[in-house]
């Protein structure tokens, strides 16, 4: 993963101008999981560039072919079966483990990115792992009215801020699906919350419209076994 970085940087900073805060925010040590809102292809990369700390960032199978394929592997981005893919938590959380920092966009589609709904793959990591989970707004990649599939042009201003960690635990007597969805709960309204803080702050407004795909950037939560 060590050439990716700078590969992250030039796109975020040659080929756009990022304007990145919050990276104050970010752990600097042990296993971090990030959580970005989802309006464009390029949440991930520049959310990788934008980091302070390199990530494994989990994308749909589909992306792994070809040239693109090979990039991705070799950066050390994972691959998730849109279905539900219980292997891919898994080895997520074997990174966690081994005090790596995991990329995750839990709205699972682009969207308007507002973060209304997530699925409960990123909750069942932290709560697994343990790992607090730093919410991540990325605003600029897509703007007004634009297409899903719109290429940004180069130049464009975009806005990454990383919030406050959220750490998060089972409490007593409580089922592990009971923990799970909590957990969800709480994840989706600091990002939310930290969605709408970073507009205000930047200026940098989300897409008009709340436009959905088939794109999937997070596995299912696997069924809870403990």
């Amino acid at each position: 993963m060590t050439w990716s970085r700078p590969v992250g940087w030039l796109l975020d900073h040659a080929v756009y101008r990022t304007s990145v805060t919050g990276r104050d925010n970010v752990p600097t040590g042990g296993p971090v999981i990030f959580a970005g809102n989802h309006i464009s292809f390029l949440d991930g990369p520049v959310m990788f560039g934008a980091s302070p700390r390199p990530m494994h960032i989990l994308v749909k199978k589909e992306m792994f072919k070809g040239m693109l394929g090979r990039v991705l592997r070799a950066s050390g981005q994972l691959p998730v079966d849109r279905s539900g893919d219980r292997a891919a938590l898994l080895l997520g959380k074997n990174m966690l483990d081994a005090g790596r920092c995991i990329g995750i966009l839990p709205e699972g589609t682009r969207g308007s990115g507002q973060a209304t709904d997530i699925n409960n793959g990123v909750a069942w990591l932290a709560l697994n792992s343990g790992a607090p989970v730093v919410p991540v707004a990325i605003l600029g990649t897509r703007t007004g009215n634009e297409h899903l599939d719109t290429v940004p042009r180069p130049g464009r201003r975009f806005h990454v801020s990383f919030g406050n960690a959220l750490t998060l635990s089972r409490n007593p007597g409580e089922t592990g699906r009971a923990s799970m969805d909590r957990a969800g709960m709480e994840i989706r309204a600091a990002l939310a919350g930290h969605v709408q803080e970073t507009i205000q702050h930047s200026g940098q407004p989300l897409p008009h419209a709340d436009f959905r795909t088939n794109f999937t950037a997070v596995a299912g939560t696997p069924a809870d076994d403990h």
